[in-house]
């Protein structure tokens, strides 16, 4: 088959990626999703990649990338609008249209941005135009679309019109209430509440998992010293609460180390400003991941009961101890107590930090379960076999 995935990334990456390349910007088409995908962030080609290798041919689009889409256009000959200077910083800012046309309202750190502006969640025309361009020259007898908000049900339509191709939808929250989902063969996605909401109205869905991709570990610099005791990877937010009410209970006693987005959005009084390092992405947040002794999950609130965040796979993955949040399904994923530690309250989690810092046999023990775990059972490969039985 011919398959083709559908993704979009967090702005404040592609200020990143394209910040520290500034010549990456006017760079062929291909040379772009090169860089994009060596630099580990989010998925990658993680998927394509393992589609390909069970035998498929398989590509990637990044719908909300205007210096890709613009290079592509002018290989193909389309007209296309000028990309912006990249870099640009936002906070304080007027926000400039191609932000506005990246922000996604389903990534949780930026929606009250989005709300703020009044922003809308789909491809302005000229996107549009480009991506079923894309699509057309690609001829997919399956789509993977993992950004249900970009590409919303009206584009998924036309896409499925296009040669009739299996299509595939994932998503990690409940979807707004009177959308027509009846253009997609499927819905897939790491939450069963998700999965019911879906099945309520009709519409095929199924439990699939994220996962980490082995062959990252090949392509990571050499493992750094475990020098940071405590760390944790991710945004904080209003959507958040339970993550940051954790967070400031560890950061009042040890010298937690945070990476990620969203600082702005806390008070000053908030402890956490004084263990801020700054952001991260792919290969840097792998780094930081591999140089702590222990790190830190905690999902967002609206995970509600339900473990299943890219965390769980990208901390396991990489060998490091993963101290995360109790969900009622984390044991469907690992083995609690021998493959990860779970807390229940910020109490608990206080206590199970001072006993897996003070043991280290204990703690690399758990954590070298935790990794052949996700190994042997949370892999790209095996989801992309799952949704190749689904597909049927």
């Amino acid at each position: 088959m011919r398959v083709l995935i559908l993704n979009a990334d967090y702005p404040r990456y592609l200020a990143w990626l394209y910040r520290r390349a500034p010549d990456l910007a006017g760079a062929p088409y291909a040379a772009q999703m090169a860089a994009r995908n060596a630099s580990l962030f989010g998925v990658a080609d993680f998927y394509s990649r393992n589609f390909a290798a069970a035998g498929h041919v398989a590509a990637d689009i990044h719908v909300n990338n205007p210096w890709m889409r613009a290079a592509w256009a002018r290989e193909h000959g389309l007209a296309a609008e000028h990309p912006p200077e990249p870099g640009k910083e936002v906070h304080g800012q007027a926000i400039p249209g191609w932000l506005q046309r990246t922000i996604a309202p389903f990534k949780p750190v930026l929606r009250p941005l989005a709300r703020k502006v009044g922003l809308s969640p789909r491809l302005d025309a000229q996107a549009e135009k480009i991506l079923l361009a894309q699509i057309e020259e690609f001829k997919p007898d399956l789509v993977l679309n993992q950004d249900v908000f970009y590409v919303d049900a009206r584009l998924a339509r036309q896409i499925k019109g296009m040669g009739r191709p299996i299509l595939i939808g994932q998503v990690g929250i409940v979807p707004s209430r009177g959308e027509d989902w009846s253009a997609y063969d499927l819905m897939i996605s790491q939450i069963f509440r998700v999965v019911q909401s879906f099945r309520k109205v009709g519409v095929r869905s199924e439990m699939l998992h994220l996962a980490f991709e082995p062959d990252i570990l090949d392509v990571l610099p050499p493992a750094p010293e475990r020098s940071i005791d405590i760390s944790f990877v991710g945004a904080v937010s209003a959507d958040h609460q339970q993550r940051v009410a954790q967070l400031e209970a560890v950061a009042r006693k040890y010298d937690l180390k945070l990476y990620g987005t969203g600082l702005h959005t806390l008070p000053a009084s908030s402890p956490l400003h004084r263990c801020y390092q700054g952001e991260v992405w792919g290969v840097e947040m792998y780094q930081a991941l591999r140089s702590s002794r222990l790190t830190l999950n905690s999902h967002i609130d609206q995970a509600g009961r339900e473990a299943g965040n890219a965390r769980l796979f990208e901390a396991t993955g990489v060998g490091t101890f993963l101290l995360t949040d109790f969900k009622d399904n984390l044991h469907t994923l690992f083995d609690e107590g021998r493959e990860v530690a779970a807390w229940r309250s910020a109490d608990d989690c206080l206590a199970m930090i001072d006993r897996y810092l003070a043991n280290d046999d204990e703690r690399d023990a758990i954590a070298a379960a935790g990794q052949a775990r996700t190994l042997s059972t949370h892999t790209f490969r095996q989801r992309v076999d799952h949704i190749l039985r689904l597909a049927g």
